[in-house]
């Protein structure tokens, strides 16, 4: 990892729902220690306002939050990329650490399903803190 803080890139497909939960909760979860970014390798137009609900419902503001295009530029300055289902579109560097979370995406989906995908991304978030920053 950077010499710095640890850098993490959320990537989903239209950088509307998992991955803009997943950097709110690391955001919230880590605060300054660790630098989030999140992209989308076909962004949609906003954020899912059922996501920004479900979040909202745990005290977290995702409210400010845009879709933004994956570049390698985002890739290359992170230090662990976690895709949630951007397939094959996500760029692959020697020397990055990868993970593909398997999670629903909440497109379309009522408030009721997309609790159970923030609460999921929240267990994952945890682990990911754990690991990037064993001696907090």
């Amino acid at each position: 990892m950077s010499e710095s803080k640890p850098s993490v890139l959320f990537v989903c497909v239209h950088n509307a729902g998992r991955s803009q939960m997943a950097a709110g909760w690391l955001t919230h979860l880590a605060g300054d220690r660790v630098e989030v970014r999140s992209a989308g390798s076909a962004p949609g137009g906003q954020v899912n306002p059922v996501a920004v609900e479900a979040m909202r419902e745990v005290g977290i503001d995702i409210t400010a939050a845009r879709p933004k295009v994956l570049t390698v530029d985002a890739v290359e300055a992170s230090d662990v990329v976690v895709t949630m289902g951007c397939g094959d579109a996500c760029p692959v560097f020697p020397g990055k650490r990868y993970e593909d979370w398997t999670l629903d995406d909440p497109a379309g989906q009522g408030i009721e399903s997309v609790r159970v995908i923030r609460d999921e991304i929240r267990i994952r978030i945890g682990t990911l803190i754990g690991e990037l920053l064993p001696e907090q």
